[in-house]
């Protein structure tokens, strides 16, 4: 007689994206389907938010911030009581605007009469005039009416993210809520007294939107995906309600977070929270587990999982191969409100609107990286270091049954970094069918990525590119054993900007021995290839050393001393480092890094293009050298 199904229920915890879902679920709700596992999945960050944003939500805020003394209230807090009963009158139609069930509100919205307008739209007075009294014109143009609407009606959604943290609970944030209490922390204490204080008036909530999902669904083994470090606090807030009303049901602890930052989880104090925590991609692991739960195999041998054994944790690892990326299956969404999701217009940089802008199927290409040498990435981490593929007609298949779920033909590609020979056969595939899709993903810019590469991605659906080019010098660049040079980048670039695709540049400064000449001729290269229409959008992000990085592992190869990290049982990831690489007085990459963050905003809406770099540094007390990198190279070497 067959044992009895374990019933499965995946879970997302606040905060994560709040236009479109997280894939982990579908991913593992799909494979387990496929399996003839009974499984389920639910997105509380999407529930807790919507559970927030109504006029009974604002009320409970309302009254905590009432409750603090007037002295205590922040800017945010007082425009919010003064305001209150129009902010509970609009936050209805609003949250339905943004879900794509009110389209014509957008000309109320836009017009700037409807919400009331808190401290997060001060900011937008200060963008150029046209002129003609509306200071959002230069990004919206006349026509753009639903996209000035959604950037109205986010900073009304900021504007109150703001009084929850001020009012209600200082740890929150859309997408990094409670993040200092889990990221790189290597003692469980922040987290644990968290933990063991009273539940807030939005713990409250999440608590019972967690036990409402449990008493739908039945489950007998509940898995909470944590991707980043501020989904922890509440995946464990979650976990805490599931123990104390349901104590029978297993709870099993994954994800991105686990996979970077547990690896040398000691801690046992976090399975009064839950049982398993498990590493890497969850198929294998979730298998070995279930045979386990229905008494078909011992604790001695599950795969890839940590639990806690006579007060300790133990880590136990039955080597078995992985499912092959082929056969993972399809991902399903069923189970995930996606008409309720919120199409948010935070930044004004156009790459960065896709992540928050629109329901994405999130689908992978490729599992792991084809390249995996960047010295600053994790390439000896399963996500990263185990490359497999699978056929187009497998991925063509698998993004026909999506559409026919789903109804949407929108797809992300979440590689970290998709392999030219894969896309090129899927977009043949995808032609061939006739299947018409817009998709978008992260590439090496690499030479494969030729024009006429870049016109058939084009034809099949491609709408957008990013890719690395950290920080853009040729030696760094090496240095970083990234396979590219900035020559490259710009050739592969403007194949893609030509055939339509627009093209987003990710940035880095900070790199060990970068000196303040590298980032000024950096920068000329940034600015060269926003002059030459090779790059339409670009991010400077701050380096960060991580342990399971080849700087990380090696850092005298790179020139640096790592900083002994304390000792803990918890979390171990990022880690500091010296670098002795000579600054002058007065200057830091971070320092630096406030010209870098200027120069690529104006850049990206076309201001100050021609001007000197060196204006983006004014505010350093030191003169800044002149870059060597000569005007005109760029143009010179794409043979404009």
């Amino acid at each position: 007689m067959s044992a009895t199904p374990i019933r499965v229920l995946s879970l997302i915890p606040p905060m994560t994206q709040l236009n479109t879902p997280y894939p982990s679920t579908a991913y593992l709700t799909g494979f387990l389907r496929a399996q003839g596992v009974p499984a389920f999945q639910a997105d509380l960050a999407l529930a807790l938010v919507l559970r927030i944003f109504t006029a009974d939500g604002l009320q409970a805020v309302r009254t905590h911030a009432l409750r603090l003394p007037e002295a205590q209230r922040s800017p945010s807090v007082q425009a919010f009581l003064a305001q209150f009963a129009q902010y509970a009158s609009t936050i209805g139609p609003v949250v339905r605007f943004l879900q794509g069930h009110d389209s014509t509100l957008a000309h109320r919205l836009a017009a700037r009469g409807l919400v009331p307008e808190g401290p997060r739209f001060v900011a937008l007075d200060a963008h150029p005039d046209d002129g003609v009294g509306d200071p959002l014109a230069w990004a919206f143009g006349a026509l753009g009416v639903q996209d000035k609407a959604r950037h109205i009606a986010t900073l009304f959604l900021n504007d109150l993210a703001d009084v929850l943290r001020d009012a209600v609970d200082p740890r929150f944030e859309f997408v990094r809520y409670a993040e200092s209490l889990a990221s790189s922390q290597a003692s469980f204490d922040p987290l644990a007294t968290a933990l063991a204080a009273p539940p807030t008036l939005l713990d409250g909530w999440l608590q019972d939107l967690t036990l409402q999902a449990v008493a739908e669904h039945q489950p007998d083994l509940v898995l909470l995906s944590v991707p980043f470090p501020g989904s922890v606090y509440g995946a464990l807030r979650m976990a805490q309600a599931i123990r104390a009303a349901h104590p029978a049901i297993r709870i099993g602890l994954g994800g991105g977070y686990v996979n970077t930052e547990l690896r040398t989880l000691a801690e046992p104090r976090l399975f009064d929270f839950i049982d398993f925590v498990t590493l890497d991609a969850g198929e294998r692991p979730l298998l070995a587990l279930l045979a386990h739960l229905q008494g078909q195999r011992s604790a001695q041998r599950l795969v890839r999982t940590f639990v806690r054994q006579d007060g300790a944790v133990k880590y136990v690892h039955w080597p078995e191969p992985d499912v092959p990326f082929e056969d993972v299956g399809t991902p399903t969404w069923d189970g995930l409100a996606t008409d309720r999701y919120l199409s948010l217009l935070d930044m004004l940089n156009p790459m960065h609107r896709l992540w928050s802008d629109g329901r994405w199927n999130k689908l992978t290409v490729a599992h792991g990286c084809y390249w995996k040498k960047c010295s600053f990435c994790d390439v000896g981490l399963d996500y990263i270091g185990r490359f497999e593929t699978a056929t187009a007609q497998t991925l063509a298949d698998r993004i026909e049954r999506i559409v026919e779920e789903t109804g949407q033909t929108g797809f992300h590609f979440v590689d970290e970094a998709a392999p030219p020979k894969s896309l090129k056969a899927l977009a043949d595939e995808l032609l061939r069918r006739e299947l018409r899709i817009s998709w978008w993903g992260n590439i090496r810019f690499e030479k494969t990525f030729t024009p006429a590469l870049a016109d058939l991605l084009a034809e099949s659906g491609c709408i957008a590119m990013s890719g690395g080019l950290e920080v853009a010098s040729d030696r760094l660049l090496a240095l970083m054993k990234k396979g590219v040079s900035v020559e490259q980048v710009a050739r592969v670039t403007k194949g893609f900007a030509d055939a339509g695709v627009l093209v987003h540049a990710y940035l880095m400064y900070g790199f060990p021995s970068q000196t303040v000449q590298d980032t000024v001729d950096a920068l000329e290269y940034v600015r060269q290839l926003f002059e030459n229409g090779c790059i339409h959008s670009g991010f400077f992000h701050r380096f960060t050393c991580t342990v399971h990085s080849p700087v990380g592992k090696d850092p005298a190869a790179y020139g640096i001393t790592l900083v002994a990290p304390p000792a803990g049982t918890f979390a171990h990831n990022d880690i500091g480092f010296v670098d002795p690489t000579p600054m002058p007085a007065g200057v830091d990459h971070d320092a630096l890094g406030i010209g870098l963050k200027r120069a690529i905003y104006n850049y990206m809406h076309g201001l100050c293009v021609e001007d000197d770099v060196r204006r983006w540094f004014e505010h350093l007390p030191m003169k800044v050298p002149k870059p060597t990198v000569k005007r005109g190279w760029m143009a010179r070497q794409l043979g404009l």
